[in-house]
């Protein structure tokens, strides 16, 4: 009965607009773009 109902509904599938792998390519760049960010401004607390 429970695999009736399976194989009897229709599955969605949603495509990506790009492929998996250049999603995680563009939040690796974006996370390693904000690191340097952050990096750059390590020693500001501590001038004069």
């Amino acid at each position: 009965m429970i695999t009736e109902a399976v194989e009897t509904t229709s599955h969605v599938v949603n495509e990506l607009p790009i492929p998996a792998e250049a999603i995680g390519l563009l939040a690796f760049v974006g996370l390693m773009g904000l690191l340097f960010v952050t990096y750059a401004f390590r020693s500001v607390g501590t001038r004069h």
